[in-house]
Parts: structure tokens; sequence; C-alpha cells
């Protein structure tokens, strides 16, 4: 009776020994399971891995920081309407106001001037000859010290002297250090910054880069801080100005009321207008983009499912030839008493180990895949995602084999024995 009324690892030890005598077979029937499994781990941890850089950048400003800007900030907003290009920039009178309210730390207002009043990049020029126009050039306030956007590594940050005397100074990053100092110290050397030279004064730690870093305006370490005195030498009519203000303890909700309130008087808002600036948050922003990255991940199922549904189906198909193959084995099991339970319970049994080899295969090549991929993108598998894919592979040879184990079940065994 053993043969009529196997265990599951008897079934389990047969269906391995299917798998085995058809490799090709095998193979060719789930890779559409290992095309999917692959789809979800690849999007998953590129997914994953960018929300946990892009939440990294954002909160290494502070988690009380308010960020304010005359054009829209964030990730959903598309092209910019007529309104918000005619926008009138922040000021650094603004960014003093609002350093001024008992709910606020402190406000520090930085002013692009890597551009010049016509447009063309501003050089910078070191020693070593080197020559670029990619160096993001900041104008800003010795008030940088107390906001968590920078950690100087080296030397000290601007006195409050060398602000108001608009002098020469900066503070580099360490992108700007590698390609401009990379033997030695950095601190008391010179830069030419737009034809002007400038001496530094401090080193700043290096950042993570997003989407695997690159060079010039997109490596959040080739940056330059100078007063901001000095950076309006460099361009007079520079206004392309955002204010970075930090509560206090507690008073976020209360800061971001007060801000708003000033900025809409001192711009002239009128009431029941929309604010013709943009203030957002760490918080906001971080929930921005994952309302962007939920729309891919619901774009991802959808794929990845077309892929387990095509191999459910060449499942199915395979399990109904298996068992036209094996009638005769069917009657022989049901002949010597076999129940319809056991028979069922064997092809089930086979329908999944061979959706859960194509599962374990497709974790295994979306894993090789996933290393490549953090060459380029940051890259994170979250502990769901294999979890899911073996899991989902193994319910769709369950699903997709019921039919071909419910019709083996149900064969009689005398008109089974009788087919050759």
């Amino acid at each position: 009776m053993k043969l009529a009324t196997s265990s599951f690892y008897e079934n389990l030890k047969m269906a391995l020994d299917t798998l085995r005598g058809n490799k090709l077979r095998s193979f060719l029937t789930i890779f559409g399971v290992v095309v999917g499994v692959i789809t979800v781990m690849l999007i998953s941890s590129i997914i994953s891995g960018i929300n946990v850089a892009i939440e990294k950048e954002v909160e290494s400003f502070g988690t009380r920081s308010i960020f304010l800007y005359k054009f829209n900030i964030g990730f959903s907003h598309g092209r910019r309407t007529p309104e918000e290009r005619m926008r009138k920039p922040l000021t650094v009178d603004d960014a003093e106001a609002i350093k001024n309210l008992a709910a606020i730390e402190t406000a520090v207002p930085f002013l692009d001037v890597s551009n010049n009043f016509f447009g063309s990049k501003t050089m910078v020029t070191g020693k070593n000859g080197k020559t670029s126009s990619a160096v993001i050039l900041q104008g800003t306030l010795p008030e940088i010290e107390k906001t968590t956007t920078e950690i100087l590594i080296d030397g000290r940050w601007f006195a409050q002297s060398e602000s108001e005397a608009k002098a020469n100074v900066c503070l580099i990053g360490s992108s700007v250090v590698d390609n401009y100092f990379p033997f030695g110290s950095a601190v008391g050397e010179t830069l030419e910054i737009g034809g002007t030279e400038f001496r530094v004064i401090g080193v700043l730690e290096k950042k993570e880069q997003l989407f695997g870093g690159g060079g010039g305006n997109n490596d959040q370490s080739n940056v330059i801080y100078m007063p901001m005195g000095a950076a309006l030498k460099l361009k007079p009519n520079a206004d392309d100005l955002f204010i970075l203000a930090v509560a206090r303890e507690g008073l976020l909700e209360k800061a971001k009321d007060d801000v708003q309130d000033l900025l809409r008087v001192r711009r002239q808002v009128e009431y029941g207008k929309p604010n013709n600036f943009s203030m957002e948050t760490a918080a906001s922003l971080i929930d921005q983009f994952q309302s962007i990255t939920a729309g891919v991940a619901i774009a991802m199922v959808v794929i990845s499912s077309i892929g387990l549904m095509i191999g459910g189906i060449g499942v199915m198909n395979i399990m109904l030839v298996s068992v036209t193959e094996r009638t005769r084995e069917i009657g022989i099991r049901k002949a010597i008493g076999a129940k319809q339970s056991d028979i069922l319970l064997q092809f089930l049994i086979e329908a999944a180990t061979l959706t859960g080899f194509g599962g374990l295969l497709g974790l295994l090549i979306g894993w090789l895949l996933t290393l490549l991929v953090k060459l380029v993108l940051p890259s994170y598998v979250p502990w769901w995602a294999p979890v899911a894919g073996f899991f989902a592979s193994v319910g769709i040879g369950i699903v997709f084999g019921l039919f071909p184990a419910w019709k083996a079940a149900r064969l009689d065994p005398i008109e089974s024995l009788r087919y050759e």
C-alpha cells in the first residue's frame, strides 16, 4: 500500500524525479515564473534602494528643517506654470525675518551663483591647472554651521567678520578636494573662481550620492560655499535664492504656520489666494516621493503578474500532458488502493515543486542582477521581496496545477489500466 498512499516527502521525491527526467521541458515550462520573480526582485530592489537613498538625503538636512523656494519643491510637480515663472525670488531679508520668529532656531539662505548673468557657467581653476564649470557654487551665511546640511571635517566655518567684509574665503566639498587638491590638505590653499582668488578655510564631509553619484552637478559633494557678499560680487544680479529654516525642538508645526504667515505678508499674497512660494519639510518630501514609487510598485505587480501568469499557463499545459502520459500509472495506483485525494496531492505537489524551483532560480538570478544594478543605482533588497517571489511562484503552481490534478484524481482506474 506504500505506492498507493505515498507521504508528502515521497510525493516530493517523485516530483523531483519527474523534473530531473524532463530537464529541458521543465525549464521551458517555468521560464515565465523565472522572469516574473526576477522582475519582482529587480524592481523592488531599485524602488527600495532609491527610497532609502532619498530618505537619507532629505533627512540629512534635519527632520526639523523647512525648505523654502520660489518654485514648487518636490518630486510630484510637472512643468512650471506661467504663474510660477512670474514669481519674485526669495531674499536674504526674508531669511533674516524668518530667523527672528520665536519658533525658528535659525534660517540660512543659499544663493546659487554657478551661472553668471548671461547664463554661462562660472569657471573654477586650481593651481594644478584643472578647470571645471560643473562645480556647484553657493553663497551663504555663517549660520550654515547651525544646520545639519554639511559637516565640517577639516579647517573652520566662516567667521561673522568674514561674512560682513565679503571676504574671498570658501568651504569646499570632498569632490572638489579630490579634483583640485589630491595630495595634502586643502585648507589654506587657493582656488580661482570666476577670475577671483578664494582661500580655502574648510573641508566638508563627503555626502552619499543619489543614483550612483556621477560627476558635476549630480555630485552633492562637488560644491563650494562662500560668504553671501563674496557670491554677490561674482554675480551681482543673482536671485536664485533658497532658504533652509530650522524649527525649534517640538515646534515644527507652529514654525511652519508662522513662516507661512510671515511670507504671505511679506510677499503680499491676498487672503484666500494660494502661496506664491513653496514650503516643504523632510517628511512631506519623502511622502511625495513614496507616492510616486507606490505607482511604480503597482506597475511592478502588473508586469511580474504577466510573467507569472504565462508561467502558470505553461505549468497547466505541461501537467495536462503529464496526466495523459501517466494515465496507466494513475490507474495502477488507484487499483491498489490510492484515493482521489492521494492522486490530487501528488500532482499538486509536482506542480508546486516545478514552479517553486522556478521561483528559487528567479531569486538567484534576480539577486545577481541587483548586484550589477547597485553599480549604477541605489539598490536594496527588502526582506519581503524574495519571500513574496517564492510564495507567489509556489502559489501559481498550486492554482494552475489544480485542474490537471483534479482531472488525474477523477480518472477511472479500469479505463486507465486499459490506456496504452
